[in-house]
């Protein structure tokens, strides 16, 4: 193979992908094998890849890869939400654009268009996710309007009604006036504005000068005013029970209520109420009996019953009315005021409360099903603490029942049908079936009509929220309301990997749709109804000033061309390196508001990349090497053969330790760990050591061995940088068809000898300083000189095992390594541990420099052992904490002590000298 100086992303991650997918290496179907599932998030159909998107499924792809390489049936299944409100906007946008009116065209016209809309443009983000190298099971990709998964919608809302948690009420909701359809609580936003107060007076009927004045930041809805309430203990207004007072403008005569809910300390302590439009006041209107005038139309401009302004915008209509009120007299101050305003999650619209006919699920069964399902770790969540969050949302006091109808035609259209002339009325008959024929079924036997016809039935024209399909999402992708088999097998999935701002919205209604449904489908013998066995939280992708990353802001780079620009492995190491499990990750790339593009480079997709070209120049080394059949020369075998060693025992421990890392998902650990380990310890540390002098060849037996380090290096690498490790892999050695890396053997853990690797360390911590004392007294970096070590079992031990003073002389280039119990004159003494070494050299020693060294170095060690003693001299901390935790703090006290006593006795020496 042709090997380029540098490793190329752009024309090797093409072929690597178009290879994989040509060898159907994602593609999953039951059989034998222990299954590991993963169901995708299923991104907005009208979604493009953003960086929120990049890290989610980049940490998916890294668990997925790595179950298929332990040789389970990896199956991660891909789809894409219709997402309602968001995709309806957008072709309503493009009717627009084609002077087409919603209104103007039938249901299914419009369901048309949409379904033309989304086969177009639906599947660019799936699209983008293959260039992120995600390798999902693509011959499984759902969408959830396709028209299986929209049947069991159905068939749910169907059971779910006739086991009398679902219901039809008139209710106060929250409407979105932009997409013109009702929302969730949870689909409202909640923050802080800054807004105006505006102080109206009220005048009281029958009185010449009597004025009540209120305080509201929204002056237009004082047109459907139907009371002024005030507390019943509020002494200022108790001579006015039984009064009423006249709101402005409209004249309408209105009553003096007393209600608990007043703050008396709040402004002037009366309350203006108008029980369509704020939720509070509705329930106040509801206990007093008081009028419910809407003023608003659903696209949020005034109503006839408003009597002004009809038509016109409220926002347009809240500056008029502050004019006409002051004109007429009755505004009596405004004043900047900070409040929190509601809007809409998807269009970004102040919501407006509103009474509206809908439909609900109970919730309180439902939440505490899923609380218990988290509280019993059935369903574990990683990091732990995201149970806090959790349980607030869930717990008793918080929860409210799910308003799942929206007034939208993109979506699974509610399986009720009325008599017509009967929709509107909520005391209507209603016959929920799955279709219309069972509907009119229905119909006949509760009316005793046989001659209805469906033309007699009209179907509720409002479709279900779109969570209430992604809620079966990990039922309903393996079509499991229809047949068991495939949910048998892959049901329920490992792990669900997403971000905790979906946390009640998706995470928690799963969970409780597993609950109700998987033990039916499954049968009784299943215990393991959960849809998922742990939930792995992300944080949030932040920009360098700790803002989310987001469209408006203009603060997200384009992901297609980050990778571009840094090859897909580089950007995925730059995601995960950024941040620990579970915490925001902050993207330190700026980038140009107008095209996207990454203005200064990314420090950590840079490094990302230069991992890939460290890699790539390993390769290169290697390969480059001429190789021989017979042995090496004794000193070099030997120090080989103890560098194989110490590498085989090395890779065991990282490996064990990152066993554990990805059993709590600390995935950016487990690769920068990685990364420390293929770039330090095996790039720097044991190539160099095997390395034969220039020009000289390799003893093929070294040279296996380090191929056979470098293929278990890039699979176990694999599912965090799979591009070049696979390119790799494949240079390393030639390869017969199927003797690909992302389906070869990930290694399992062994046992180590962690003697051999802490002598290992001693080796590399003597050598290190050998360097710098080198480069500190000017001496040549390869000038061949004598060490001496300070006799001692400690330095006696280490020396002993085979091969470690043929392995100092290379790398420290020494002519000599010789036991002394004596100072060496013209040594330079060092510390390693706590044996004492001296670098033999010709060279005038600057003693009040080295006496200054010492006694700084003497000072620091006194403030560490003295800190320790104190820890140790603390019964409770003795008495506590694990014993090998107590043995390693007396430890290190021994060790510093015993370092303190050779300093002192090396500034002795120095005071003799000078």
């Amino acid at each position: 193979m042709t090997q380029n100086t540098r490793y190329n992303p752009t024309e090797l991650e093409t072929k690597w992908y178009d290879h994989w997918m040509k060898h159907n290496y994602f593609h999953s179907e039951p059989d034998e094998r222990e299954a590991y599932s993963i169901v995708i998030p299923p991104p907005n159909v009208t979604g493009v890849l953003h960086m929120g998107h990049m890290l989610n499924n980049t940490i998916q792809d890294i668990l997925i890869r790595k179950a298929r390489l332990e040789g389970k049936n990896a199956c991660w299944v891909p789809g894409t939400d219709h997402a309602s409100i968001a995709t309806e906007a957008k072709v309503v946008r493009l009717l627009r654009e084609k002077g087409i009116k919603k209104s103007d065209i039938s249901r299914e016209e419009f369901l048309n268009y949409a379904f033309e809309w989304k086969d177009k443009y639906g599947g660019i983000i799936l699209e983008q996710l293959k260039k992120l190298g995600a390798s999902c099971d693509w011959d499984r990709t759902r969408f959830t309007m396709e028209e299986s998964l929209s049947k069991a919608v159905l068939k749910v809302f169907v059971d779910l009604y006739k086991k009398g948690k679902i219901y039809r009420g008139l209710r106060m909701t929250n409407w979105d006036p932009e997409a013109k359809t009702v929302l969730s609580n949870e689909e409202v936003i909640y923050k802080e504005e800054q807004s105006k107060l505006y102080h109206v007076r009220y005048q009281v009927e029958g009185s010449i000068d009597e004025w009540v004045t209120i305080a509201t930041t929204r002056p237009e809805t004082i047109l459907g005013d139907s009371a002024v309430a005030v507390h019943p203990s509020d002494e200022r207004y108790t001579h006015l029970q039984g009064k009423r007072v006249i709101v402005p403008m409209v004249n309408r005569s209105v009553p003096i209520i007393f209600d608990r809910y007043v703050e008396m300390e709040f402004g002037t302590g009366a309350l203006k109420v108008t029980p369509a439009h704020d939720m509070n006041d509705y329930d106040i209107g509801q206990r007093h009996q008081l009028e419910t005038i809407d003023i608003f139309n659903d696209d949020g401009t005034m109503s006839e019953a408003a009597q002004f302004y009809i038509g016109e915008d409220r926002f347009v209509v809240r500056k008029k009315i502050a004019k006409d009120l002051e004109a007429a007299g009755h505004l009596v101050d405004v004043e900047d005021y900070k409040n929190s305003v509601g809007r809409s999650e998807r269009t970004n619209a102040v919501v407006e409360p509103r009474l509206t006919l809908q439909w609900f699920l109970a919730m309180k069964g439902f939440a505490k099903t899923a609380l218990d399902a988290v509280r019993s770790e059935e369903v574990k969540f990683y990091p732990e603490h995201f149970f806090n969050m959790y349980h607030n949302w869930l717990n008793e006091d918080n929860i409210r029942d799910w308003c799942i109808s929206r007034q939208l035609w993109w979506g699974q259209q509610i399986p009720a049908w009325y008599l017509n002339g009967q929709a509107d009325d909520d005391n209507a008959s209603i016959f929920v079936a799955e279709t219309a024929e069972e509907a009119l079924a229905q119909a006949k036997a509760e009316t005793g009509r046989a001659d209805l016809t469906l033309e007699d039935l009209r179907q509720d024209e409002d479709v279900v929220d779109t969570w209430f399909s992604s809620w079966l999402w990990p039922i309903s992708v393996f079509d499991g309301f229809e047949n068991q088999d495939e949910l048998r097998y892959y049901y329920p999935t490992n792990v669900l990997v997403t971000g905790w701002d979906i946390m009640f919205f998706w995470v928690a209604r799963m969970i409780m749709a597993g609950y109700e449904w998987s033990g039916d489908l499954l049968g009784e013998e299943r215990k393991d109804i959960m849809p998922f066995h742990e939930v792995y939280f992300t944080g949030m992708v932040r920009d360098n000033k700790r803002r989310k990353m987001s469209k408006s802001l203009g603060n997200s780079p384009d992901a297609l061309k980050l990778i571009e620009q840094y090859g897909a492995d580089g950007v995925r190491f730059g995601m995960l390196s950024s941040g620990s499990a579970g915490n925001d990750i902050i993207f330190d790339a700026p980038i140009d508001p107008n095209t996207k593009q990454v203005l200064n480079e990314s420090q950590l997709c840079s490094q990302g990349l230069n991992f890939c070209n460290k890699m790539w120049n390993a390769m290169r080394l290697l390969k480059g090497l001429e190789v021989v059949d017979q042995p090496a020369d004794e000193a070099t075998t030997r120090i080989n053969q103890l560098a194989i060693e110490w590498f085989e025992n090395k890779f065991q421990q990282v490996l064990k330790e990152n066993e554990q890392r990805f059993e709590s998902y600390r995935l950016s650990e487990a690769l920068m760990s990685l990364y420390s380990f293929i770039w330090g310890d095996f790039c720097s540390w044991y190539l160099e050591i095997i390395k034969p002098a220039y020009g000289q060849p390799i003893d093929r037996a070294t040279y296996e061995q380090t191929l056979n380090f470098f293929e278990r290096l890039m699979t176990i690498l694999h599912p965090f940088m799979p591009f070049v490790t696979e390119e790799i892999w494949h240079q390393l050695r030639d390869r017969k068809a199927g003797e690909d890396c992302v389906i070869s053997q990930y290694p399992k853990a062994s046992a180590f000898d962690e003697a051999l690797l802490n002598d290992f360390d001693k080796v590399q911590d003597i050598v290190s300083k050998i360097r710098d004392l080198r480069t500190k007294n000017g001496l040549s970096a390869k000038e061949l000189l004598p060490l001496w070590v300070e006799s001692g079992d400690r330095s006696r031990q280490l020396f002993d095992r085979d091969g470690i003073s043929e392995l100092l002389r290379k790398m420290a280039y020494l002519n000599d390594v010789r036991f002394t119990s004596e100072d060496i004159a013209n040594g330079i003494s060092f510390l390693s541990g706590t044996e004492k070494y001296y670098l033999e050299a010709e060279l005038s020693i600057d003693v009040e420099a080295e006496r200054e060294r010492i006694t700084k170095e003497i000072k620091r060690l006194e403030g560490f052992t003295t800190g320790i003693g104190k820890k140790l001299s603390n019964e409770r901390f003795v008495n506590n904490a694990p014993a090998a935790v107590v043995d390693k703090e007396r430890k290190k006290l021994n060790d510093g002590l015993e370092k303190i006593k050779i300093l002192k006795g090396n500034l002795q020496d120095l005071e003799a000298m000078s």
